[in-house]
């Protein structure tokens, strides 16, 4: 059995890249674990990037809610906000003296900023220590990451190694990486990766009049209506293959190749095909959204649980490290 621990910043409404590529693996995943699986939204790291204080907290419900949406089983799952469990504050200060600067300097959520030093904060910097806490304060064995985030959970191990080194005892669980190689990148209505940060995401969640206008702007080239199309090289057609089943994948894909179907047919079926595929999980969503009390009850019972386990571990580093 391993303990597994992943999570999500609540910078925004989770979009369909997240839907895809963590929330249903990870819920999967924690269906198919014997031990409790760790989820949490990582509201602290989006302070980062973000200080609107009503906004983070819209966002926070927002991410809980789609968790809850496509079917979290908070029974068999420790689900819980990152901030309302102040200890992994703590450890990231502890980790922090444990941690040397050209670790962090090297990291690429520091370096693909830094040439432009007056907007990183500090907070930006050390995101790596605080990412290492996360895992670190709840003994985690599996985290499941994209190949983008393997950097930071290294650096995690690196910490954790040099920690237990220092203090002669093997306190820290050393986690290991889990990596999805069937997961791809997720592809945004420009072609590029799907990102808050390139304003290209489709958010499944939308009223359909605006999901609609969302998918309307899915970037194609102009390839006449009459004239056969290349799916392999069209951003509808690998967004629709990405949720839909072999047969409807086939089936467009012969529409494409047979000519005299244009992509605005293709935008119109995969615009069909969220509202029927996620029918439910929409309808969910703005049940969540409407109700925030039951939001609360369910992320306030997770809390508990982590504090629990957080507060034990963290008083062993205290004693070790003599500030008990």
């Amino acid at each position: 059995m391993a303990r597994v621990l992943t999570g999500i910043q609540s910078s925004g409404r989770p979009h369909l890249g997240n839907i895809l590529g963590a929330i249903v693996p990870a819920i999967q995943l924690a269906k198919e674990n014997q031990e409790e699986s760790y989820i949490f939204i990582a509201d602290f790291h989006s302070l980062t990037s973000s200080k609107d204080s009503e906004l983070r907290k819209q966002n926070t419900l927002a991410v809980a809610a789609a968790w809850l949406a496509f079917g979290l089983d908070i029974s068999k799952t420790v689900f819980y906000r990152q901030s309302r469990r102040p200890e992994v504050a703590e450890l990231t200060w502890y980790l922090n003296c444990f941690t040397p600067f050209p670790m962090l300097a090297n990291a690429h959520s520091f370096k693909d900023k830094s040439e432009r030093l007056a907007d990183v904060n500090a907070g930006l910097f050390t995101y790596p220590v605080l990412m290492a806490a996360d895992i670190l304060l709840y003994s985690a064995d599996l985290v499941p990451v994209g190949k983008d985030q393997m950097q930071h959970l290294e650096m995690t191990r690196d910490i954790a190694s040099t920690f237990n080194r220092i203090i002669g005892e093997d306190l820290l669980t050393i986690p290991e990486a889990r990596i999805s190689e069937s997961v791809k990148t997720i592809p945004g209505t420009d072609g590029q990766k799907m990102s808050k940060s390139y304003n290209n995401y489709i958010d499944i969640f939308l009223p359909e009049k605006q999901l609609k206008k969302v998918v309307n702007t899915i970037v194609t080239d102009s390839t006449p209506l009459e004239e056969p199309k290349d799916p392999d090289t069209c951003n509808v057609y690998k967004l629709y293959s990405l949720i839909a089943s072999e047969t409807q994948t086939q089936e467009m894909r012969a529409k494409y190749q047979g000519g005299n179907y244009g992509y605005g047919h293709a935008k119109k079926e995969f615009f069909e095909l969220i509202l029927t595929k996620y029918a439910e999980e929409r309808k969910a969503f703005d049940f969540y959204m409407s109700n925030p009390k039951e939001i609360e009850e369910k992320l306030a019972a997770g809390e508990e649980k982590a504090r629990q386990v957080g507060e034990k571990l963290l008083n062993q580093v205290r004693e070790k490290l003599g500030f008990r």
